[in-house]
């Protein structure tokens, strides 16, 4: 499903408007009657009681909308209006307006004890107070209201976007009302899809309020919803399922290296090759006896030497792949090696860890590359990548995802909760699996084995990373749902992955609609 900005839905507000002449008012019919049927359908109407909070905005509007339908359906309603009335304007005023008339139990906020008197009686909350568009931190009487709501332990209802979470970034505005269901308009906004957004939007239902499909063809952002797997030959040999080499690993770096090679054939794949340090090769085939190991020199420190350099070039034009990077080190001239292989190489190269760190101080390698790179960076790699600081680039995700994926000519993976993944023409995919429990050492060495083993069942590069992304949370959820989320470990994922696969192939239509998709209305 595509994502929108802001900016973008308002584009398609306005554009709704004046080329297909649907009246404001329609539009806000619409969204209030959807968020209605929402409530109807998941908690019931008739002879419950609700309390409404409305701003003045268009947001606002919408409540009043809910305010009106729940009460000509049986329900008793009170709403709070947080502001001047009389700055309402357009189809906001006019239902304003009729709500007045009919009338309804309309308030203002002046004592926040008579507030939370009303919450304390209610079965259920309307937040209509902020819409998308809020920039500012929420403070004074707002911030007090949404923190009642809060505590209140009432069912929360909220229209567009929990009020005070950013539309565009996700991000909390000082403080935002913790939601049971959102129904959201016309498209999910970034502020609904990443975290903490998301999280507070509860169970997130989607209406298109009448909006022409035709309207959402310049959004370049979506959901990463499933792509078919091609189906395994039945009488095929490991080299027709991919065969990749993995340059990873060093003294005291066991891991890394074993869960990149062994994941790529958890994932499926057919023949994985792993150049590593010799000191350490025997501890990781003692784990990893399927992998195919390439025993390399050594630097003092226990790294790969830079004497490997011709024979692992050599070594990739065997390969469909090359996976740089897990568990390399710091080491200078290791880190020298992985900015001339990747110069060099000439096969789709994915690069992660110590090895986005090597090429992160010339980032014109990476621009000079024929074939495809995939970067696999946390928000630290790219930091490093960009030369922009953690915070400027979680404050603006896609945007800085989207420029450096165009100036690298890279497909870059930006991990995360949510994680984003970008294209060089501009697309960018939110990606809907994983959970908590991954966020542990490991985790994203697995994903570069499955994002390899995507691109060797037979996937093109593109589709490849976002079915890497998605198997790899796929596996992290099932794994999840046996042990739960605490102490999940990169081994859990890496065994789950065959499991992932499985479900994935025989019956993940129906695992996709009950955990993924969002729900439309």
């Amino acid at each position: 499903m595509k994502v929108s900005t802001v900016e973008e839905m308002r584009n398609l507000d306005r554009r709704s408007m004046e080329e297909c002449g649907f009246p404001q008012e329609m539009l806000m019919e619409n969204a209030g009657e959807a968020a209605y049927f929402v409530i109807l359908k998941d908690f019931g109407v008739k002879n419950k009681r609700f309390v409404i909070f409305c701003g003045i905005g268009n947001n606002g509007g919408d409540g009043l909308v809910v305010a009106r339908k729940i009460h000509s359906n049986g329900g008793d309603v009170k709403i709070y209006l947080l502001g001047d009335e009389r700055k309402f304007t357009g189809a906001a005023r006019m239902n304003f307006e009729i709500a007045s008339k009919i009338p309804l139990n309309i308030e203002h906020v002046e004592s926040l004890e008579a507030v939370k008197l009303d919450i304390l009686h209610s079965d259920a909350v309307v937040d209509a107070i902020f819409g998308t568009g809020l920039k500012r931190n929420v403070e004074g009487i707002y911030k007090d209201v949404i923190q009642l709501i809060n505590e209140s332990g009432k069912k929360v209802f909220s229209i567009d976007i929990p009020s005070g979470i950013n539309g565009n970034t996700g991000k909390i505005m000082g403080v935002a009302v913790k939601s049971d269901y959102t129904i959201t308009y016309g498209l999910p906004k970034l502020g609904n899809m990443l975290y903490p957004g998301y999280d507070r939007c509860g169970k997130l239902y989607v209406s298109h309020i009448s909006f022409p499909p035709s309207l959402y063809d310049s959004i370049k952002v979506e959901t990463n919803d499933p792509i078919k797997l091609p189906e395994r030959v039945k009488d095929a040999h490991k080299g027709d399922f991919g065969e990749a080499l993995f340059i990873a690993g060093a003294s005291s770096y066991f891991g890394a290296p074993y869960f990149s090679a062994l994941s790529f054939l958890k994932a499926g794949g057919g023949y994985s090759r792993l150049a590593a340090p010799l000191s350490v090769t025997p501890f990781i085939a003692n784990k990893g006896s399927e992998i195919v190991f390439i025993p390399q020199k050594e630097t003092s420190s226990g790294s790969i030497s830079l004497e490997n350099r011709d024979s692992l070039l050599e070594l990739s034009e065997k390969v469909d792949m090359v996976i740089l990077g897990p568990g390399l080190s710091l080491n200078e001239e290791t880190q020298r090696l992985v900015r001339e292989l990747a110069e060099e190489i000439e096969k789709p190269l994915i690069i992660d860890g110590d090895g986005i760190t090597a090429v992160s101080k010339d980032v014109e390698i990476i621009k000079k590359r024929k074939k495809e790179t995939i970067l696999t960076p946390h928000l630290g790699e790219m930091s490093r990548i960009t030369k922009l600081s953690v915070k400027e680039i979680d404050e603006n995700k896609v945007e800085v995802l989207r420029k450096t994926c165009g100036e690298l000519n890279a497909i870059i993976v930006l991990k995360g909760a949510h994680s984003l993944i970008g294209y060089p023409d501009g697309r960018v995919f939110i990606n809907m699996s994983g959970n908590c429990g991954m966020a542990t050492a490991g985790s994203g060495d697995v994903l570069t084995g499955t994002i390899a083993a995507m691109f060797g069942l037979g996937l093109n590069i593109f589709d490849a990373v976002r079915m890497g992304v998605f198997m790899h949370g796929f596996s992290g959820d099932l794994a999840a749902m046996d042990k739960g989320e605490d102490g999940i470990t990169a081994q859990d994922i890496l065994h789950y992955l065959p499991n992932a696969m499985k479900y994935y192939r025989e019956s993940f239509d129906e695992v996709f609609k009950e955990n993924y998709e969002l729900q439309v209305i």
